[in-house]
């Protein structure tokens, strides 16, 4: 029997689900989204990986700039995770409550309306006063930059089947970037000006991007209010819970989701803490270069995307994992050995992000007409994950060290490798 990743497509199982699937998604379905008349090019592929790479960065500008957020209002190391966390909160309301309205009104729109709120959240997180108002900013930081899954469905649905893994791989390298990146830029931004110089300017950048995007993206194709019935919100937002109900690979793609990124963010959300304390006291520039290190699990993404239009996710998965399992050895030298911390990171962003791109890759291939909603379900876990993993991994540190914390990254990676295996013998019989 074939994987759950993927059904034959010469299968008649396969071509009978393929007939049925958009209007058990979705009763008012539209037309498809992919308009005659609209080409996603080179450029315009580029455009949606920039965009989506400075949309996520807002969410990790905070991860290396804890220790100075924490003198400035008094936080405790024990607590300082609730800054992550509250961001990743705005992040998974974001998902589920204004990534489905891309099925719904004009995404163009939408987009450049998320990136302008975006630039006045970032700008009330920049002048807060006490901890309340940073972490409300945080939250609001967090539910506007979903816009990141806005265009990476928007592009998704432009690319069309053929190309689908290819586009979404590309898009998620610049989300890869712009996530890995963030840290060092906000870590040298921060040395020279402080942290609260960071939501300034990215507040800034925001606000070019939305104005870019409302010149740059098509003004065809998805979603056009002239074309079906909109489906009413309530209707749409009980849709996704339907889609979930439904489809077993969303359902395992989203533990996974959940899983590879609760490492992820085990890493990320602590890393600052034991680099900033002796002996190593590294400067925020020196930790936040280390996500520059990290950036070259963006390579990771492009191919990911390509094996998986060639059949491969299966095996991609476990392979990914398996070295994501194997990542925590080395990190957890790090007290011992800087080169062996970023070894370890580049072998845990290389894995997370193949697990990603065939993780979206696969959802998004369920219900075309429902890639929104697809792809918000989908980053609920993502999210879930990502600020679980930030809250565990600073109490993991106060209580027992770095060790603590390594200890729950491998964990998390080890449950990941675990339910992939479970489901492939399913799947094989």
């Amino acid at each position: 029997m074939p994987s759950c990743d993927r059904a034959t497509p010469s299968s008649p199982s396969a071509r009978g689900r393929a007939a049925t699937r958009p209007a058990e998604a979705d009763p008012a379905a539209r037309p498809s989204e992919t308009s005659p008349n609209v080409r996603l090019s080179r450029l315009a592929t580029l455009f949606f990986a920039v965009a989506a790479g400075i949309a996520v960065s807002n969410v990790y500008f905070a991860q290396p700039l804890l220790v100075s957020i924490g003198q400035d209002f008094g936080l405790g190391a024990g607590v300082l995770g609730l800054v992550v966390t509250a961001t990743q909160v705005g992040y998974g309301l974001g998902l589920f409550l204004l990534v489905p309205l891309g099925d719904m009104v004009n995404r163009r729109r939408l987009i450049v309306a998320q990136f302008g709120l975006m630039a006045l959240a970032l700008l009330a997180t920049a002048v807060a006063p006490n901890a309340l108002v940073l972490l409300a900013g945080m939250a609001a930081v967090g539910l506007l930059a979903v816009v990141t899954q806005a265009l990476v469905a928007f592009a998704a649905a432009l690319a069309g089947p053929a190309r689908r893994g290819r586009v979404v791989g590309t898009v998620t390298s610049g989300v890869v970037i712009g996530i890995l990146s963030a840290r060092a830029v906000s870590g040298a931004l921060a040395d020279l000006a402080g942290w609260r110089a960071v939501y300034f300017a990215s507040a800034a950048l925001a606000m070019v991007i939305g104005l870019a995007a409302h010149r740059v993206l098509p003004r065809g194709g998805p979603v056009d209010s002239s074309v079906g019935t909109p489906m009413p919100y309530r209707r749409l937002l009980g849709s996704t819970v339907e889609l979930l109900r439904r489809e077993r690979t969303f359902r395992v793609r989203g533990m996974l989701a959940l899983l590879t990124f609760g490492a992820f963010s085990t890493l990320w959300s602590c890393l600052a803490l034991p680099l900033s304390a002796p002996p190593l006291s590294l400067s925020h520039t020196a930790i936040g270069a280390f996500g520059l290190i990290g950036v070259a699990g963006a390579v990771a993404a492009v191919p990911a995307g390509r094996l998986n239009d060639r059949g491969f996710a299966r095996w991609t998965t476990g392979g990914a994992l398996i070295l994501l399992t194997l990542s925590w050895l080395p990190i957890a030298l790090a007290g011992q050995s800087l080169w062996a911390l970023a070894g370890g990171v580049v072998l845990l962003d290389l894995a997370v992000q193949t697990v990603h791109v065939t993780n979206q890759s696969l959802v998004l291939e369920l219900a075309p007409d429902a890639g929104s909603r697809l792809i918000g379900g989908y980053m609920i876990f993502y999210s879930v994950g990502s600020g679980a993993g930030a809250i565990a991994s600073t109490a993991a540190y106060a209580l027992a060290g770095w060790t603590a914390v390594c200890g729950l990254g491998a964990a998390l990676s080890l449950l990941a490798l675990l339910l992939w295996a479970r489901t492939q013998r399913v799947s094989l019989g």
